[in-house]
């Protein structure tokens, strides 16, 4: 991958409405949203429809069509890439979950794999649920888990792109794990 100073120099021409910035980003930094989609995929059902690829790439079409979007930096950019990959993922899981309640779809017999799924979309959605909660209740701790946990930002990456303290950050995030384990076990999770 390239220097930082250079990703964010793009990143910035892209976002003065450079179209040629996006050409030069996109190869600089593919590996490293392949390795995003992968941590969110990671704890995702085994047989989950979409690949990294593809999350990658629906990601990046969400990216690009922010055409007034800012990054401060690369490590911003990397947070708000896994901000839409988390909202993707999101998405599959509540229509997957729409689907499982279904109207006057066939019933099948469920597998033991296909039980875990299910169990995972369903965590998945109350964690985002929990999550959307803490945002009304403390959306900086909201952020530092969505940077910490889905971005897989380091303790000083996620305090550059808040602009607090990495000692803040800590307490935020040991905050937020905590308010997060009890709101999900409230819900039944």
């Amino acid at each position: 991958m390239s220097s930082p100073d250079e990703i964010t120099q793009l990143l910035q021409a892209f976002g003065d409405g450079d179209s040629e910035a996006i050409d030069h980003l996109v190869p600089k930094v593919y590996d490293a949203l392949r390795g995003i989609a992968h941590n969110h995929l990671a704890y995702e059902r085994p047989d989950h429809t979409l690949s990294t690829t593809a999350l990658v790439h629906e990601a990046y079409l969400k990216l690009i069509d922010q055409r007034e979007a800012t990054w401060k930096n690369r490590a911003h950019f990397f947070a708000v890439a896994s901000q839409a990959m988390r909202r993707i993922l999101v998405d599959y899981a509540r229509r997957r979950k729409a689907a499982k309640r279904g109207g006057n779809a066939a019933k099948v017999p469920l597998d033991d794999a296909l039980v875990m799924a299910d169990e995972q979309a369903e965590e998945l959605v109350a964690l985002d649920d929990a999550l959307r909660e803490l945002t009304q209740f403390d959306p900086r701790q909201a952020k530092v888990v969505e940077y910490r946990f889905f971005g897989g930002l380091t303790i000083e990456q996620t305090a550059a792109v808040l602009d607090i303290s990495p000692a803040t950050v800590k307490r935020e995030w040991t905050v937020a794990k905590a308010w997060l384990a009890h709101a999900m076990s409230q819900s039944g999770t």
